[in-house]
């Protein structure tokens, strides 16, 4: 049986930015999967509009949707948001990640998954202490923003309860994934008990720990979710530096997934057991 995966950004195909073609390794490992279909695109029409392929997804061929919200809050509008909605409703897995402070808030409008993440402007973290910064280096960016380590490097993150088939590596567990300066905030939503929290990781500034995933099993046969707390755990750049980025990325990389291939490796078995688990 095939799985189909959709791979999507917020935002059209920029050059400069965090386009599609920036998770070019990601597809790559995807479509090497047994049984698995990859389409990766970027939205074909402005904020606001509709887009033809995610205003339709409901009707589409389309187990999945790993979305990638890189917007600054126009790239889903009510129409999109609804069809991703019934998508789920009908046992589509969907895979919603963003970055630090405001970076994807359009997706608030997409409720369950929506709801587990949470900004700077709409949504904020309800545990009050939680909004402040994390990453005092980047100036221009305030919380959510917790500061896993360098792009290009890894973090250690822990399982949160009974370890989560997403973290199953064989007989072990997976420790490792990339590390990025300034993540989001995600929680499981008070709403949602078929959500909870699976891994934490540290903040190299506070030693604070912070949410690093939700899982949602699926209730009232909808689909399986998961809200992660920054595409840069799935971009090339985290997963090869060496891969470049858009040039208002201005912090200094570091190199420890190039040095030691193993939390490269871990990385891409979390990407396996997220493609085989959301169906």
């Amino acid at each position: 049986m095939t799985t189909r995966i959709l791979l999507q950004t917020t935002i059209p195909p920029i050059e400069d930015d965090w386009n599609i073609g920036r998770f070019s390794r990601l597809v790559a490992h995807l479509a090497a999967l047994e049984g698995v279909e990859v389409i990766a695109r970027d939205r074909a029409v402005p904020g606001g509009a509709t887009d033809p392929v995610l205003g339709s997804l409901d009707t589409s061929h389309f187990d999945q949707l790993w979305l990638f919200a890189v917007d600054t809050g126009d790239g889903l509008n009510a129409d999109e948001c609804a069809a991703i909605g019934r998508f789920r409703a009908k046992g589509g897995g969907l895979m919603v990640t963003r970055d630090h402070m405001d970076l994807g808030t359009s997706v608030c409008t997409l409720g369950g998954l929506g709801a587990a993440h949470y900004f700077h402007s709409k949504n904020p973290d309800p545990d009050a202490s939680r909004n402040a910064r994390d990453d005092v280096d980047t100036t221009h960016i305030d919380w959510p923003n917790y500061h896993s380590g360098a792009n290009g490097d890894v973090q250690t993150i822990t399982p949160v309860g009974e370890v989560h088939p997403l973290l199953k590596d064989g007989e072990g567990v997976i420790r490792l994934l990339p590390a990025h300066p300034h993540e989001g905030g995600v929680g499981a939503p008070a709403e949602a008990p078929d959500a909870r929290v699976i891994a934490t990781g540290v903040s190299r500034t506070t030693q604070r720990p912070f949410n690093i995933a939700v899982a949602f099993e699926g209730a009232d046969g909808a689909g399986r979710g998961v809200a992660q707390s920054t595409f840069h755990h799935f971009c090339d750049y985290n997963w090869d530096p060496r891969d470049g980025c858009p040039s208002f990325v201005d912090e200094p990389p570091g190199d420890a997934i190039v040095r030691d291939p193993e939390g490269l490796r871990q990385t891409r078995t979390y990407m396996t057991n997220l493609a085989r688990w959301l169906s």
